[in-house]
């Protein structure tokens, strides 16, 4: 019997990532390495955060650069993977009840998608359909639909969270670049514990004492709640990929559901954006 396709959570952090060689993203590119090649990559990104539940069904999705301030050279990137229709009726179908849209025209890959999407799969050449964030809805709601797309993985498709566990750009501070402040730190580990032990129980941690400081709004948190979701549908927990922070207050932590052996983890410093850089700033 065939393993179901390994699914992952990644940290993105800023869009420069996409651009740079460090230690998360070799761990990306390791990650792409390691896996058996997907039919598809289904993403959810905490970039398409919107009041409703969609796929994109486009042929050919549109690079969104839904940032500012950056290089030039970053909006100039183009990640030209070709969209999968066919996943997104399938995506409707299997997570019915759920009403799922089909989006034609409006989205595309947004940068939480083709930053990590650049280093995983830097040929392009594997199809992309993105899975939008519901903002009205609860946190259990995205564990429940995490859980429904578990067959996808039978499928030969590559379900990817990607967003951040702690992400407050308020709280950030070039003074730490490379390190974690103390509220920071205690959320992630309590996230690493959930993920690692019994991720049915991450929806939890909205009642810890960090949750506000480290999740001031849920859209980068609520991607992680996909592959906890995965995890829960077949008793699993999750591996650590990566981890690390960013200027005090954000968490670079990636996790791997499913084999994935020799794509890390990794806990090296990590490599800092440019002097005058900003943070992750996007569309919200």
């Amino acid at each position: 019997m065939t393993a179901p396709m390994p699914a992952a959570f990644i940290g993105h952090g800023s869009p420069m990532n996409a651009l740079e060689a460090n230690r998360y993203t070799t761990s990306w590119h390791a990650l792409g390495s390691a896996l058996p090649r997907p039919r598809a990559v289904l993403v959810i990104s905490a970039h398409w955060y919107i009041h409703a539940t969609a796929v994109t069904a486009m042929p050919r999705p549109r690079t969104i650069h839904d940032f500012y301030g950056f290089p030039q050279e970053l909006f100039g990137l183009d990640y030209p993977a070709t969209g999968d229709r066919e996943l997104a009726e399938e995506v409707a179908d299997v997570v019915s009840p759920t009403w799922v849209g089909l989006d034609e025209d409006s989205w595309g890959l947004d940068h939480g998608t083709w930053s990590v999407l650049a280093h995983v799969f830097p040929e392009a050449d594997v199809p992309v359909v993105q899975l939008s964030i519901n903002a009205l809805k609860p946190l259990e709601y995205h564990l429940q639909l995490g859980a429904a797309l578990a067959p996808l993985r039978e499928r030969g498709v590559l379900v990817l969270g990607s967003g951040n566990v702690v992400h407050n750009l308020a709280g950030m501070d070039p003074r730490h670049a490379d390190d974690g402040f103390d509220w920071a730190r205690r959320f992630d580990d309590a996230a690493r514990e959930t993920m690692t032990g019994s991720p049915d129980a991450l929806p939890r941690l909205q009642g810890d004492a960090d949750y506000g400081t480290a999740v001031p709004t849920p859209d980068h948190f609520i991607p992680l709640l996909y592959l906890a979701g995965l995890g829960a549908a077949v008793g699993q927990g999750a591996d650590v990929l990566v981890d690390g922070y960013a200027y005090g207050s954000l968490s670079m932590t990636s996790y791997t559901l499913g084999d994935t052996a020799g794509a890390g983890p990794s806990t090296d410093a990590g490599v800092a954006p440019p002097p005058g850089v900003p943070g992750d700033d996007s569309n919200m």
